[in-house]
């Protein structure tokens, strides 16, 4: 199984599809992917407005909830990936995580068309990465063959 990691400040709205997506996405592949998603200082609340542009989609993230990063998280991912330090430079993770960033946009406060968008720019991400991982396992399984 491989685990990847999504972490951004406040895990209530990228890291929260980016992780719902993979799971889906991994899934209808039929692929060993797991993730989840954490933040550096974890909010109260998912976004609504990203909630909604999940829900549109038939990927809901109703009954997540903002988790704080721990080190076990980070143990367990084969890959970290941050999402972008627009909300709070000093609260990055990509300041102290080894990791890949995406350098989204914060959907905080934005509109659902802005949102929308978002989502959307995650998901060509998400789907870009499992198609790597889906070829470096057909890499690693013609490797094994007599």
């Amino acid at each position: 199984m491989t685990h990847i990691l999504y972490v951004c400040v406040h895990n209530a709205g990228r890291s929260q599809m980016a992780e719902a997506l993979t799971n889906h996405l991994a899934a209808e592949r039929g692929l060993a992917v797991r993730a989840e998603s954490a933040g550096t200082v974890a909010g109260e609340r998912i976004n609504p407005v990203a909630a909604d542009v999940m829900a549109e989609i038939g990927v809901p993230i109703d009954g997540h909830h903002p988790k704080q990063i721990t080190q076990e998280m980070v143990a367990r991912a084969a890959r970290i990936i941050t999402m972008g330090c627009g909300v709070d430079a000093e609260a990055c993770p990509a300041r102290f995580l080894v990791t890949e960033d995406w350098g989204l946009d914060d959907p905080a406060g934005r509109p659902a068309d802005e949102v929308r968008a978002i989502r959307d720019q995650i998901a060509r991400r998400v789907d870009e990465m499992l198609d790597q991982i889906e070829a470096s396992g057909r890499a690693g399984a013609q490797e094994n063959l007599p």
